[in-house]
Protein backbone atom coordinates (compact mmCIF):
# COMPACT_ATOMS: atom_id res chain seq x y z
CA UNK A 1 0.00 0.00 0.00
CA UNK A 2 1.03 3.58 -0.59
CA UNK A 3 1.61 5.92 2.35
CA UNK A 4 -1.78 7.51 1.73
CA UNK A 5 -3.52 4.11 1.68
CA UNK A 6 -1.77 3.10 4.90
CA UNK A 7 -2.85 6.32 6.57
CA UNK A 8 -6.44 5.84 5.41
CA UNK A 9 -6.43 2.25 6.69
CA UNK A 10 -5.08 3.40 10.08
CA UNK A 11 -7.81 6.04 10.29
CA UNK A 12 -10.49 3.45 9.53
CA UNK A 13 -9.05 1.06 12.13
CA UNK A 14 -9.35 3.82 14.71
CA UNK A 15 -12.86 4.61 13.46
CA UNK A 16 -13.98 0.99 13.93
CA UNK A 17 -12.69 0.91 17.50
CA UNK A 18 -14.49 4.16 18.26
CA UNK A 19 -17.70 3.00 16.56
CA UNK A 20 -17.59 -0.20 18.61
CA UNK A 21 -17.28 1.88 21.78
CA UNK A 22 -19.69 4.76 21.14
CA UNK A 23 -21.40 4.20 17.77
CA UNK A 24 -20.99 5.70 14.33
CA UNK A 25 -22.65 8.94 15.37
CA UNK A 26 -19.59 9.62 17.52
CA UNK A 27 -17.39 9.67 14.41
CA UNK A 28 -16.51 13.27 13.78
CA UNK A 29 -13.45 14.61 12.00
CA UNK A 30 -12.23 16.24 15.23
CA UNK A 31 -12.77 13.27 17.56
CA UNK A 32 -11.22 10.78 15.15
CA UNK A 33 -8.27 13.05 14.37
CA UNK A 34 -7.50 13.15 18.09
CA UNK A 35 -7.79 9.37 18.44
CA UNK A 36 -5.66 8.75 15.35
CA UNK A 37 -3.04 11.32 16.41
CA UNK A 38 -3.58 13.48 13.34
CA UNK A 39 -4.57 17.03 12.59
CA UNK A 40 -8.12 17.76 11.50
CA UNK A 41 -6.87 19.00 8.15
CA UNK A 42 -4.82 15.82 7.67
CA UNK A 43 -7.83 13.64 8.31
CA UNK A 44 -10.06 15.88 6.23
CA UNK A 45 -7.74 15.24 3.26
CA UNK A 46 -8.80 11.57 3.35
CA UNK A 47 -12.48 12.10 4.13
CA UNK A 48 -14.11 15.24 2.87
CA UNK A 49 -17.05 15.12 5.26
CA UNK A 50 -18.33 13.40 8.36
CA UNK A 51 -20.86 11.47 6.27
CA UNK A 52 -18.14 10.24 3.93
CA UNK A 53 -16.13 9.12 6.96
CA UNK A 54 -19.11 7.25 8.42
CA UNK A 55 -19.85 5.47 5.13
CA UNK A 56 -16.20 4.47 4.74
CA UNK A 57 -16.13 3.18 8.34
CA UNK A 58 -19.26 1.08 7.77
CA UNK A 59 -17.76 -0.36 4.58
CA UNK A 60 -14.56 -1.14 6.51
CA UNK A 61 -16.56 -2.85 9.27
CA UNK A 62 -18.44 -4.91 6.68
CA UNK A 63 -15.16 -5.92 5.03
CA UNK A 64 -13.63 -6.94 8.36
CA UNK A 65 -16.77 -8.95 9.17
CA UNK A 66 -16.44 -10.79 5.85
CA UNK A 67 -12.75 -11.51 6.48
CA UNK A 68 -13.37 -12.70 10.04
CA UNK A 69 -16.63 -14.63 9.65
CA UNK A 70 -17.38 -15.67 6.08
CA UNK A 71 -13.99 -16.36 4.52
CA UNK A 72 -12.79 -18.75 7.27
CA UNK A 73 -16.15 -20.55 7.19
CA UNK A 74 -15.70 -21.32 3.48
CA UNK A 75 -13.02 -23.83 4.52
CA UNK A 76 -15.71 -25.97 6.17
CA UNK A 77 -17.67 -28.53 4.17
CA UNK A 78 -20.84 -27.30 2.49
CA UNK A 79 -24.08 -27.61 4.37
CA UNK A 80 -24.52 -27.73 8.13
CA UNK A 81 -20.75 -27.83 8.87
CA UNK A 82 -20.35 -24.51 7.04
CA UNK A 83 -23.37 -22.99 8.81
CA UNK A 84 -21.92 -24.07 12.15
CA UNK A 85 -18.58 -22.49 11.23
CA UNK A 86 -20.34 -19.26 10.26
CA UNK A 87 -22.20 -19.21 13.56
CA UNK A 88 -19.06 -19.91 15.62
CA UNK A 89 -17.02 -17.22 13.87
CA UNK A 90 -19.93 -14.79 14.18
CA UNK A 91 -20.22 -15.16 17.94
CA UNK A 92 -16.68 -14.02 18.64
CA UNK A 93 -15.80 -11.94 15.59
CA UNK A 94 -15.65 -8.66 17.50
CA UNK A 95 -13.25 -10.05 20.11
CA UNK A 96 -10.99 -11.49 17.39
CA UNK A 97 -11.13 -8.16 15.54
CA UNK A 98 -10.17 -6.12 18.58
CA UNK A 99 -13.63 -4.53 18.81
CA UNK A 100 -14.15 -5.34 22.46
CA UNK A 101 -17.19 -3.09 22.94
CA UNK A 102 -19.48 -5.01 20.60
CA UNK A 103 -20.49 -5.31 16.98
CA UNK A 104 -20.30 -1.97 15.16
CA UNK A 105 -22.66 -3.19 12.41
CA UNK A 106 -25.29 -4.11 14.97
CA UNK A 107 -24.90 -0.63 16.45
CA UNK A 108 -25.14 0.96 13.00
CA UNK A 109 -28.38 -0.90 12.26
CA UNK A 110 -29.92 0.60 15.40
CA UNK A 111 -28.49 4.08 14.85
CA UNK A 112 -29.51 4.51 11.22
CA UNK A 113 -32.55 2.28 10.72
CA UNK A 114 -34.92 5.25 10.40
CA UNK A 115 -32.54 7.93 9.10
CA UNK A 116 -32.53 8.08 5.29
CA UNK A 117 -29.28 8.93 3.54
CA UNK A 118 -25.98 7.46 2.33
CA UNK A 119 -25.00 6.10 5.75
CA UNK A 120 -28.25 4.16 6.11
CA UNK A 121 -27.88 2.97 2.51
CA UNK A 122 -24.45 1.52 3.36
CA UNK A 123 -25.88 -0.29 6.40
CA UNK A 124 -28.80 -1.67 4.36
CA UNK A 125 -26.42 -2.85 1.63
CA UNK A 126 -24.32 -4.75 4.19
CA UNK A 127 -27.28 -6.53 5.75
CA UNK A 128 -28.87 -7.29 2.37
CA UNK A 129 -25.60 -8.88 1.23
CA UNK A 130 -25.37 -10.75 4.53
CA UNK A 131 -28.89 -12.17 4.08
CA UNK A 132 -28.08 -13.23 0.50
CA UNK A 133 -24.90 -15.05 1.58
CA UNK A 134 -26.66 -16.75 4.49
CA UNK A 135 -29.43 -17.82 2.15
CA UNK A 136 -26.86 -19.30 -0.22
CA UNK A 137 -25.29 -21.27 2.65
CA UNK A 138 -28.72 -22.58 3.72
CA UNK A 139 -29.58 -23.64 0.15
CA UNK A 140 -26.29 -25.55 -0.01
CA UNK A 141 -27.37 -27.38 3.16
CA UNK A 142 -30.62 -28.32 1.41
CA UNK A 143 -28.68 -29.49 -1.66
CA UNK A 144 -26.48 -31.64 0.60
CA UNK A 145 -29.57 -33.26 2.11
CA UNK A 146 -28.83 -31.81 5.54
CA UNK A 147 -32.11 -29.86 5.56
CA UNK A 148 -35.54 -30.74 4.19
CA UNK A 149 -36.27 -29.69 0.63
CA UNK A 150 -39.35 -27.75 1.79
CA UNK A 151 -37.39 -25.54 4.23
CA UNK A 152 -38.39 -21.86 4.13
CA UNK A 153 -34.93 -20.37 3.52
CA UNK A 154 -35.96 -16.77 4.16
CA UNK A 155 -37.47 -17.71 7.51
CA UNK A 156 -34.36 -19.69 8.47
CA UNK A 157 -32.14 -16.70 7.67
CA UNK A 158 -34.46 -14.41 9.65
CA UNK A 159 -34.23 -16.76 12.62
CA UNK A 160 -30.43 -16.92 12.52
CA UNK A 161 -30.24 -13.14 12.46
CA UNK A 162 -32.68 -12.99 15.36
CA UNK A 163 -30.46 -15.30 17.41
CA UNK A 164 -27.34 -13.28 16.63
CA UNK A 165 -28.98 -9.93 17.39
CA UNK A 166 -30.39 -11.29 20.66
CA UNK A 167 -26.92 -12.58 21.51
CA UNK A 168 -25.29 -9.18 20.95
CA UNK A 169 -28.03 -7.52 22.98
CA UNK A 170 -27.73 -9.97 25.86
CA UNK A 171 -23.93 -10.08 25.84
CA UNK A 172 -23.61 -6.31 26.11
CA UNK A 173 -26.42 -5.61 28.59
CA UNK A 174 -26.31 -8.72 30.77
CA UNK A 175 -23.90 -11.66 30.97
CA UNK A 176 -21.93 -12.66 27.89
CA UNK A 177 -21.63 -16.31 28.97
CA UNK A 178 -25.37 -16.62 29.59
CA UNK A 179 -26.15 -14.97 26.25
CA UNK A 180 -23.79 -17.36 24.48
CA UNK A 181 -25.40 -20.41 26.09
CA UNK A 182 -28.85 -19.26 25.00
CA UNK A 183 -27.63 -18.42 21.48
CA UNK A 184 -26.04 -21.85 21.04
CA UNK A 185 -29.16 -23.61 22.32
CA UNK A 186 -31.39 -21.58 19.98
CA UNK A 187 -29.11 -22.32 17.02
CA UNK A 188 -29.15 -26.05 17.74
CA UNK A 189 -32.97 -26.04 17.92
CA UNK A 190 -33.06 -24.23 14.58
CA UNK A 191 -30.75 -26.81 12.96
CA UNK A 192 -32.74 -29.70 14.44
CA UNK A 193 -36.07 -28.27 13.26
CA UNK A 194 -34.72 -27.86 9.70
CA UNK A 195 -33.21 -31.35 9.51
CA UNK A 196 -35.10 -34.03 7.55
CA UNK A 197 -37.38 -36.10 9.73
CA UNK A 198 -36.55 -39.84 9.89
Amino acid sequence: MSKGQKTRAAILDAALVQASETGFESLTIGALAERAGMSKSGLFAHFGSREELQVAAIEAAAARFTETVFLPALKAKRGVPRLRALFEHWLDWTARSGLTHGCPMHAAAVEFDDRPGPVRDAVVEHFARLERELGRAVRLAIDQGHFGADLDVDQFVFDILGIIFAYHHGARLFEAERAELHARAAFERLIAAASPKP
